[in-house]
């Protein structure tokens, strides 16, 4: 019989996951350890905390509830005393209304209207004053109560003052109804509301108003219900929100209206419509509940979830410690794993019998074995070297036994290569975690590089020493505040020895600050005063040109102070021999000395032919006049006075030709340079006067103008006469040479103050109209040498300049343009204004001259 296969049973499907638990799940294994602790802790901290806002929750519109109830009730009873006030007023109306009937009607007299308006106010507490006025606001009859006060009394045949029942009387004319005004307040009496009742008489025309005055504090007790009284602070105020009548209830404490839970006090406001909106009625219910502060409940709840939280934060605090504590474990053992990997110094440790336990990867990387084949080694280790047995099997003796050298000691190794390489071994006990010493630990540095570095150290050392001792320049170091060298070199020695006296003897007249050594000086003043508060590396050197008598010499002091090896403060001094130069400089200094006199020569030899022109005519004067005198003395045709007025006339020509020979001869008579405060007015006069000659001579005419007063200025007034005639001159021969007509022959000076990069000075400024100069003799103008004249030297305006720029000053020249064509030339030169000092100034100015 076959048999038939039954078909597999089919294990049944694992029920499917829903995708935001699945993907939880694996969010959750994904997490580290640390991270799923801290999430656990919070769960049941956030527990708690959505129980307490649900609790808080809870509560709060519980109380949202409670409050809109009474907000509800008090608004419905405001309403209902508003209605019951509006009644109450609408039944006072309409008896005035009938009252200013009977009045219009014409039937009432004043006495009989001052009884019912008695009457009136005596059964109706509201009313305060019931009063009847004319068309012409004058008062016709009136009754008050005696609670009202004197100043809102009316009395019959007054008229209306106040504005606001003017107003309110002129609207009830105007309307012909009843009209009520604005609660008015009279002084300090309570205020009043006032009811106008039109009168009309049988002609239909304005009669009058009846007014009744309303008391608002009666309106308010007696209009408003007793039980809304009784459940409600009730008040009347006006537009302003000023109270009118009633007392209101006090505002709450400030820190309870700032708590969240708390609501604010119920109350409502309606207008009274009669009225309108200038006044309102008011009503603010009593507290009665405890509210949610008072609530037992309420704190019962709030200290235990403040405990169940308190709880859970010390629970996750203590467990974040313990983590915390662990992680720090962690990271140290990592941190020391790493240090220990990544630190060039070797580690090996050697038990008691002096096997080796471990080894770094420095020390591995070090000898080139692996820690495989370090470990379990023992004497002879596989990084010795063979010809150093003995002395390291000794060493090794020394180091089991305890014998440590301080500081370490220095040993050649043997890499797996066969390479030698030097090292230093530092050795130190290791000690258990009970005290007791297990072994040796031993660090290894390579120090090879380090002993590479330092022999060429010494051999640096050796040739920069060589270098110095044969420099042609004295090199002195020496401690500021101490009597010490601390280096001097060969040239040194030989100056002044192997003293620190000649270094200090040129600082001192260099200048240059040092310290004073202590203890030489009694006076309490910082030896260190003077020294340089930047940095060393950026301080700058001082030099100085000094000369030493001893020596014979003139010499150059540098210095700068610096850091010795040893860290102290100290001074170096570089004096170098420059009595070579300095005799150079007085040479070139005495030849353009000769060269400035040579030049004021020149020119006057080039002006020798206007000089003598100008002597001609004092000196043929002179001739006439002795001539005419002599013939009419023979003659005997003269007289006393007139012979005195010819000899007068005579000795003044005669005083003009010496003038000009007395200052010709100062132009050129050759002196020392010699700098002192001159005036500007005499060196531009003494200029002008030499200068002129030429002038008139080549028909130039000279216009000058000096600002006035102006400074004096530290200077050689002959060098600087000499600069201006050179210039003048030049005009005047540029003036001729362009042939130009004699209404265009002009030469103009100006002398004015000017600035100059913010340094006050007077600039002399020479304009001529001749032919100008060209580019290419712009390029060369102050060359030496170099001239356009064809019997010219070259040394005039070379010259010229270096005298400006010894008195410290500036000098150029440019073209003056007419559109595109050059309509003359303008030479200035600028000297600085000086400075006020001591008499020092002018023997400061003589030495750099004759330097």
């Amino acid at each position: 019989m076959q048999q038939i296969p039954t078909p597999p049973v089919k294990a049944p499907a694992p029920a499917a996951v829903p995708a935001p638990l699945a993907w939880w799940r694996t969010w959750w294994r994904s997490q580290p350890p640390t991270h799923q602790d801290r999430l656990a802790m919070l769960a049941p901290l956030l527990a708690v905390l959505l129980f307490l806002a649900a609790i808080a929750a809870a509560l709060w519109y519980l109380r949202a509830e409670e409050a809109e109830r009474a907000q509800e009730a008090v608004r419905r009873d405001a309403e209902y005393a508003q209605q019951r006030l509006r009644l109450r007023l609408l039944e006072r109306q309409e008896q005035l209304m009938r009252l200013a009937r009977d009045v219009s009607g014409g039937d009432m007299e004043p006495p009989e209207f001052v009884a019912r308006a008695e009457s009136l106010i005596s059964q109706y507490p509201e009313w305060q004053a019931i009063t009847w006025i004319d068309q012409r606001r004058q008062v016709r009859a009136s009754h008050a109560a005696p609670t009202l006060a004197n100043s809102q009394l009316r009395m019959a045949g007054e008229l209306l003052k106040d504005g606001e029942t003017d107003g309110s009387f002129s609207l009830a004319r105007d309307l012909q109804q009843p009209v009520y005004s604005q609660p008015m307040r009279i002084g300090d009496a309570a205020p009043l509301l006032q009811l106008h009742v039109p009168l009309m008489n049988e002609q239909g025309r304005f009669a009058g108003v009846v007014m009744g005055e309303y008391s608002l504090d009666g309106l308010l007790r007696y209009g408003t219900p007793t039980e809304v009284l009784a459940r409600y602070a009730v008040t009347l105020v006006d537009g302003s929100n000023h109270l009118l009548a009633g007392t209101p209830l006090p505002p709450r404490d400030g820190a309870t209206r700032l708590l969240p839970w708390t609501t604010r006090a119920s109350g409502h406001e309606v207008p009274v419509s009669l009225v309108g909106n200038g006044l309102q009625l008011r009503a603010q219910a009593y507290r009665t509940s405890p509210g949610v502060i008072g609530s037992g409940m309420f704190w019962l709840v709030g200290t235990l979830s403040a405990m169940t939280v308190w709880m859970l934060l010390a629970t996750w605090r203590h467990t974040r410690r313990r983590m915390q504590a662990q992680e720090a474990l962690v990271a140290e053992m990592n941190f020391r794993r790493a240090m220990e990997n990544s630190i060039v110094t070797g580690m090996r440790v050697l038990d008691m019998h002096g096997c080796i336990t471990y080894v770094n990867a420095a020390f591995c990387q070090m000898t080139g074995w692996s820690n495989a084949e370090l470990v379990g080694q023992r004497a002879p280790f596989s990084f010795w070297p063979e010809s150093d047995y003995e002395a390291l099997h000794a060493r090794l003796r020394d180091e089991l036994a305890g014998k440590t050298v301080q500081g370490g000691f220095q040993v050649r190794m043997k890499r797996k290569n066969g390479t030698l390489f030097d090292a230093r071994m530092y050795l130190s006990p290791l000690i258990d975690p009970h005290g007791q010493q297990t072994g040796w630990m031993t660090s290894m540095t390579d120090i090879t590089e380090p002993n590479r570095i330092r022999a060429q150290l010494a051999a640096s050392h050796e040739r920069f020493t060589v270098v110095l001792e044969a420099l042609d320049a004295s090199v002195s170091v020496a401690p500021l505040g101490s009597h010490e060298l601390l280096f001097a070199n060969k040239l040194y020695r030989q100056w002044f020895g192997s003293l620190a006296t000649g270094h200090l003897q040129l600082v001192a007249q260099a200048g240059v600050p040092a310290a004073t050594p202590g203890g030489e000086s009694g006076d309490e003043v910082d030896g260190l005063m003077g020294l340089p508060t930047d940095p060393l590396t950026s301080a700058q050197s001082e030099n100085a040109e000094i000369f030493v008598p001893e020596l014979g010499k003139w010499l150059e002091v540098r210095s700068r102070y610096l850091n010795w090896v040893d860290g102290r403060l100290a001074q170096l001094v570089i004096a170098t021999d420059i009595t070579p130069r300095r005799q150079a400089e007085e040479q070139a200094a005495s030849q353009a000395e000769r060269a400035q006199s040579v030049s004021r020569l020149i020119t006057m030899g080039e002006m020798a032919s206007s000089v003598a022109h100008e002597l001609n005519q004092p000196l043929s004067a002179i001739s006439n006049y002795c001539s005419g005198m002599i013939a009419r003395i023979r003659n005997r045709q003269i007289e006393e006075d007139a012979l005195v007025a010819a000899l007068e006339k005579t000795a003044h020509q005669a005083q003009r030709a010496g003038q000009i020979i007395q200052r010709i001869r100062a132009f050129v008579k050759k002196s020392e340079p010699n700098r002192t405060l001159s005036n500007v007015d005499e060196i531009v006069g003494e200029s002008v006067e030499l200068a002129g000659i030429e002038l008139r001579r080549r028909s130039v005419r000279l216009s000058h103008y000096v600002a006035a007063r102006l400074p004096h200025l530290l200077v050689d007034p002959i060098l600087i006469e000499q600069v201006l005639v050179n210039l003048l001159k030049n005009a005047a021969e540029s003036i001729d040479n362009a042939r130009r007509p004699l209404q265009q022959r002009n030469v103009e000076l100006r002398v004015v103050p000017r600035q100059v990069d913010e340094q006050p000075g007077v600039e002399f400024t020479v304009l001529d109209t001749g032919a100008g100069l060209a580019p290419e003799v712009l390029d060369r103008l102050y060359e030496a040498f170099f001239s356009t004249k064809s019997e010219g030297m070259g040394i005039g305006l070379n010259l010229c300049r270096s005298i400006i720029e010894s008195h410290q000053g500036r000098m150029q020249a440019e073209n003056l343009y007419n559109g595109t064509e050059i309509a003359g030339c303008r030479f200035s030169f600028w000297i600085p204004l000086a400075k006020p000092a001591d008499g020092t100034i002018n023997s400061i100015a003589n030495t750099r001259n004759r330097g």
